[in-house]
């Protein structure tokens, strides 16, 4: 009985044993968290890409001229409507711009004439 006895608790030592651990592990972390602000590079369908970096943001052309279409200043308003105050080059006119991100890759806007289009983060 006593080789049983001494079997059972080195058993159940040994089980309680594994489930103590010796320190904290740490916890798993995303390589690279999404993005929940408009900060980068975004392109649009037409071959344009947009930079919105501090405030400011940029429009140029990708084919090669690398020529600045438009430019201007985003805030983010109360409900993460992100405001742009955009100035055309091609135009020469001002307008304001309203723009959601519906999600880390998607941003769509609506200007103040009505036009809307999306831009895909890149």
């Amino acid at each position: 009985m006593k080789i049983k006895t001494s079997l059972a608790l080195f058993a159940a030592a040994a089980a309680l044993s594994a489930c103590i651990d010796g320190g904290q592990r740490p916890q798993p972390v995303s390589s690279q968290p999404a993005p929940t602000t408009v900060e980068g590079n975004w392109a649009d369908p037409n071959g344009l890409l947009s930079t919105f970096s501090g405030g400011q943001f940029q429009t140029r052309t990708t084919d090669g001229t690398n020529t600045q279409m438009a430019s201007g200043s985003y805030t983010t308003a109360p409900g993460g409507v992100i405001q742009i105050n955009l100035y055309s080059n091609v135009k020469r006119t001002s307008s304001l711009v309203n723009c959601a991100l519906v999600n880390t890759n998607q941003l769509n806007c609506t200007s103040d004439s009505g036009s809307q289009f999306s831009l895909r983060r890149s």
